[in-house]
Order: structure tokens, then sequence, then C-alpha cells
């Protein structure tokens, strides 16, 4: 059986993971990708990390937007999403998603609590992975309540960003059930009623009578939210591993960028997760074969300015062709090492690639349509 390319990952699947390094235009693609699929008709939701200024305004997320935003009729008709295809952007926000959980979980009373515990103010600081923990109850709910047909993840631009998969066993690193109960009271166990007491004296000696309580109430209700993210993280897992999901890497052809893009590549196969394919942003590739200056045909009177600025601009250009046919051969090495998934080229935009313009024309590339033009 043929492996889906691109076009049939944007229209089967409900969930791309796009990761990659920093600065390669992961956000950008994630974007592009969106857009793509909500050309053809889908429900896509982008859920964004730290997009830039423009690319924000563009989409209209704000970091204070607690819930999706959908793109403005206006702006969906132009870039030609018509329904019942939709396009909607998110930035993730780990405080609110942890904060909606609470709610959900705790009565009103014991949320309000919880929610104002100091230590749970700064939970994504104390329990490693609680940021990954969110990106994934997120995308556990808009994947249950079957809202958007597809959501794309752009992952922080880290090695950690596919920390996710493992985020409960990390969060149980710190949560440890068997050493909380020695500092929470309840236990009928007379051993542990007097290793408990003996806890709470010291901690009332060192952090005084009500920094304890508030500890003990923080590790109380906060177990009881992790637990139940525990579940849906399981289940996510399971998610991610199966066809419903897709990984795909952008990598520009920067050597540092390809070593986190052939990283993520190797983690991603051993985790045993559908590896999509391969973008290779900022290319040179589609440039192979253009007319070099000196084949350009000068009057025989021309003046010797315009003859020195051809053999300038012939300098340039062999320089420019060499690094295309290098772009080139790299996007073929990632083709082989992409096996059975695919291997695309983006072009560098000059000018950006944050308006709707150019999303709409890498849009188009990506889905192997040319005629879709590109804002340079």
């Amino acid at each position: 059986m043929t492996a889906p390319g691109l076009p049939e990952l944007l229209a089967e699947r409900r969930v791309l993971v796009v990761c990659g390094a920093g600065g390669v235009g992961k956000t950008t693609t994630s974007a592009s990708l969106a857009l793509a699929a909500a050309r053809t008709g889908r429900r896509v939701l982008v859920i964004t990390i730290d997009p830039s200024k423009r690319l924000a305004q563009t989409l209209g997320v704000s970091p204070d937007a607690p819930e999706p935003t959908v793109l403005a009729p206006e702006r969906q008709e132009a870039v030609g999403i018509r329904e019942p295809g939709c396009l909607s952007a998110w930035m993730l926000d780990p405080q609110a998603v942890a904060d909606r959980t609470v709610r959900r979980l705790l009565s009103d009373a014991a949320a309000e609590r919880l929610l104002n515990n100091r230590l749970y103010r700064n939970v994504s600081q104390v329990v490693a992975g609680m940021q990954e923990y969110a990106a994934v109850e997120a995308l556990h709910g808009f994947v249950q309540d079957d809202r958007y047909d597809l959501v794309v993840l752009d992952t922080p631009p880290s090695r950690d960003a596919l920390r996710f998969l493992d985020a409960p066993s990390r969060a149980g690193m710190f949560l440890d059930r068997r050493v909380l109960r020695v500092f929470v009271p309840g236990s009928e166990n007379p051993i542990r009623k007097a290793a408990t007491k003996m806890v709470e004296t010291l901690l009332d000696l060192g952090l005084g009578a009500a920094a304890r309580e508030e500890l003990q109430h923080f590790i109380t209700r906060f177990e009881q939210v992790l637990t139940y993210l525990n579940r849906n993280q399981v289940e996510m897992r399971r998610f991610f591993a199966s066809r419903e999901a897709s990984f795909l890497l952008v990598a520009s052809p920067a050597q540092e960028a390809l070593e986190e893009a052939y990283y993520f590549e190797t983690k991603t196969r051993e985790l045993g997760l559908p590896f999509g394919g391969y973008v290779l942003n900022r290319s040179l590739d589609g440039t192979v074969g253009r007319p070099m200056p000196e084949e350009v045909t000068l009057a025989p009177d021309a003046s010797p300015a315009v003859r020195s600025a051809i053999a300038k601009l012939s300098r340039l250009a062999v320089a420019e062709r060499d690094r295309a046919r290098r772009h080139q051969d790299l996007l073929e090495e990632l083709g082989r090492r992409a096996g059975q998934g695919f291997a695309l080229a983006l072009p560098e935009l000059p000018a950006g690639a944050s308006d709707l313009e150019a999303l709409v024309g890498l849009a188009g590339r990506l889905v192997g349509d040319t005629s879709l033009p590109l804002a340079v």
C-alpha cells in the first residue's frame, strides 16, 4: 500500500504534530498546513505556541484568549475557505488549561481555594512536564468534543517538544503517592500517623502552620487533578500512536536545524509514532535550472558598465546556483530518510510569510498547487 502524502494526511488525519528547531518557520508552516486543510472543507484548529506579532494579528490570536478564535468571515472568504470548512487558531496557555481542569473536577469552593494556592499558581515550575500536560489535555478535549476535523499542534522549538508523551511519568516522579501520604493526614495506620505528625511538626517549625496547611491542601487537591490528567494522557498516548495522528518535521538548510530534525525523526521512530515526513523550509530547490546572467544576449554596443554589472551578477548567480543544487541534494537526502514518508520544499520569502496572501501561497505549495502566487 502506498504511504500517504501530505494532501492525504491533511484530508484524513485528526491531529498533526509539527516539530522542529527554533527559527525555521515552524509556526508559519503550521498555519499554512491548517489553511490548506481548511480550504478543502475541513474544520481546522491550529494551536500555536509563540507566533510572531504579525502572524498573531493575521490569525486573530491573543495570549489571553480562553478559547480558540475563529478567523474572521471576510478573511476566510479571502483565502478561499468555504463552508463547511473553517479555520480557528489558539495560543496555548498552560495555566488556563490547568485552571479549566480544576474547575471541572472540584466543587466551586474547593476549586477557588486551589486556584488561589501559591503553590498551585507556580505549578508549571514545580512539576516537570506541566506544560506538556496542558498541551495534551487541551488536545484531548478537542478530540473528544469532535468540534474540529483536524488539529495542527505547533510544538515548542526545543528537544523537549515530544516530552508530553511521557509527561505522566515525569509528574509522577514528583508526586509519588508513597511519599505524599506522609505529608497528608487522615490515615488510620498508626505508623503513618506518627510519621505524618512528625513531618507536620518539622514543617510548622520551618514554614509555619499556615504554610504547612497550604502545602497539604495543594498536595491533596492537586493529586486529584493529576490522577484525572494521567487517565487522559494515557489515552492520548495511544491516540498519538494511531493512524489518526501524524508527526511532521520542519527544517531549514542550516546544519543546526537539520540536526534537530534528525533528532526528532529518530525520537518519533523510537516511540513508535507515525512519522509523516519532512518540510524543508527556506529552500532554493525550486530555482534550479533558472537562466544565468551570462546567458543574456547583450547588444554589440553594450557599455563597459553594463558588461561589468553582468559579470558581477554572474559571480553571485553561480554562488546561488551552487546553494540551490545543495538544497536539491538535501531534499533528496530527506526523502531517503523519510522512507515511506514525504519530503517537500518551501521557498524562502524575503518579505516574510505572516500575511494571508503569503500563507495562501505556502498552503498551495504544501499540496502541490503552484497556481497560487507567493507574496515575495
